[in-house]
């Protein structure tokens, strides 16, 4: 987790200072050369994470401007100056809030002060899970619903397109696709479901010289109707090394937050048989195939959608493997 942390006096900054040393990040000082609406505005938008070493009032007045949606808010946190408590303010499940409060905690001898209902009733967090196994959520409004049951002494159903380890928690039972209260899948599906969607999926791209990010942005949304993949479940982008500076490619991963890798195409090659073979593509580039065989090894797993060639792009998908488990809560 990218962590930023400020502190107002001295004191503070002594905390703030062990703070970043333990958990990772940057500590300042608010005040004349520190302005706290302009560090703010930058946490937000670069870090993951921000911890505010003093009052919760001025934590919540400085992020008060920038919040926007708990899928996209980062995990705020308010340590008091004397170490005393540890306050999740913001995005604790999603955001992992909850967590970084615990952690910030045991380092300074910190009581965490947990508030969702879910934690300290003791239930199964739906939206904690997902963070955990490194899903994206689809339909956030859903989670009430699925916490409020549980909540209540009832039981939720779910559904997975992956085999799950681990004990099930309690209220939780599998269903069926089409009535299920909560779906791990990383496919478009209809309903009334909570869909909990894993970061798996690797695209592979290969283009023209000088492409646009337009001419990529077109050939993605033509993949994800025809793949019938969700955008959330797309953890990066794959290329030959003869794409690392093409801009529209460059383009289209800063616009979506995709991490980008190429290879060589020798070790695209080495990536085995069975790929959409072109004979121009392999006198230009060295390789057969670029799409399919970097979306392949950028994955470590198998392909999901073979090539789709549109407008000058290439673009094909597969996934990585991915073996959840139903653990959801700090241990």
């Amino acid at each position: 987790m990218t962590l930023r942390l400020i502190a107002f006096s001295g004191r503070g900054l002594r905390l703030a200072r062990t703070l970043a040393d333990g958990l990772g990040g940057e500590a300042v000082r608010g005040g004349e050369n520190v302005s706290l609406s302009d560090w703010t505005a930058r946490a937000f938008e670069q870090a993951e994470g921000l911890i505010f070493v003093g009052s919760v009032g001025i934590a919540v007045r400085a992020i008060a401007p920038h919040v926007r949606h708990k899928t996209a808010d980062p995990a705020v946190v308010v340590v008091d100056e004397s170490g005393r408590w540890a306050i999740p303010i913001l995005s604790g499940h999603l955001g992992g809030a909850n967590d970084l409060a615990r952690r910030a905690a045991a380092l300074c001898g910190a009581v965490p002060v947990i508030t969702t209902a879910t934690d300290i009733n003791g239930v199964f967090a739906v939206d904690e899970w997902a963070r955990r196994q490194n899903c994206a959520v689809v339909n956030p409004e859903r989670i009430k619903r699925v916490s409020a049951r549980l909540l209540a002494g009832g039981w939720v159903s779910f559904c997975s397109d992956w085999p799950i380890s681990g004990r099930l928690p309690e209220g939780v039972a599998p269903g069926a696709p089409e009535t299920c209260d909560f779906y791990l899948t990383a496919r478009r599906q209809a309903g009334a479901a909570l869909f909990v969607v894993p970061r798996v999926a690797v695209l592979g791209v290969g283009c023209k010289k000088g492409i646009s990010r337009e001419a990529v942005e077109d050939a993605f949304s033509a993949l994800l109707r025809q793949a019938g993949l969700w955008e959330q479940a797309v953890a990066g982008v794959c290329s030959i090394d003869l794409k690392r500076e093409e801009p529209g490619i460059l383009e289209f991963c800063r616009a979506h937050g995709f991490p980008f890798q190429t290879y060589s195409a020798r070790e695209l090659r080495e990536t085995g048989d069975g790929f959409t073979a072109s004979a121009f593509v392999e006198a230009a580039a060295g390789v057969d195939n670029v799409c399919e065989r970097s979306a392949v090894l950028g994955s470590g797993g198998r392909l999901l959608q073979k090539k789709l060639a549109m407008n000058g792009v290439t673009m094909a998908a597969a996934l990585k493997p991915f073996s959840p488990d139903w653990r959801w809560r700090h241990e």
